[in-house]
């Protein structure tokens, strides 16, 4: 089942946020802090109680397994760009004892007809390259890259 989280709920996604934070601190720890500090934990409930965001959870068995972090976004025209809406998945996280259960797909899925039901015609995420399974994951529910990041970084081979 998936449902917008409560303020009861952010315990427990803020568990499933630390894991995350974890895993991105692990595969570039050049650039994410290893702590799991109190103004990332207060960022839930903002998301939580904004206007223009919110937060979705997955449960099995009255347990929390899974959560993803919405932001319901419009970027103005500029001289560069059009004018965009769409629905940014801007945190997504399955406990590691729930993934390969169907859960990250039920939550994308809730986000899809939740973007939907919005008005949004599109869903925008972004994920590092050292996380090979969640550009697994992506590219099998749908997610095509649209725009790509690179570095140089001039630090290595010295």
């Amino acid at each position: 089942m998936v449902r917008f989280a409560e303020e009861k709920d952010l315990p427990r996604v803020n568990e499933l946020r630390e894991q995350v934070a974890a895993l991105h601190a692990s595969g570039r720890p050049d650039i994410f802090r290893p702590d799991f500090c109190q103004e990332l934990r207060d960022r839930a409930g903002e998301m939580l109680r904004r206007g223009n965001s919110g937060i979705l959870v997955a449960e099995r068995d009255g347990t929390v397994c899974g959560m993803a972090g919405v932001e319901y976004l419009t970027c103005p025209e500029s001289p560069y760009s059009c004018e965009r809406e769409f629905c940014h998945v801007a945190e997504f996280g399955v406990d590691k004892a729930f993934q390969r259960q169907g859960v990250g797909r039920e939550l994308m899925e809730f986000i899809r007809k939740d973007a939907l039901a919005r008005g949004f015609s599109r869903v925008e995420l972004d994920v590092w390259e050292f996380n090979a399974d969640a550009l697994e994951f992506y590219g099998a529910i749908g997610f095509q890259p649209f725009r790509r990041f690179l570095e140089w970084d001039l630090e290595q081979g010295k």
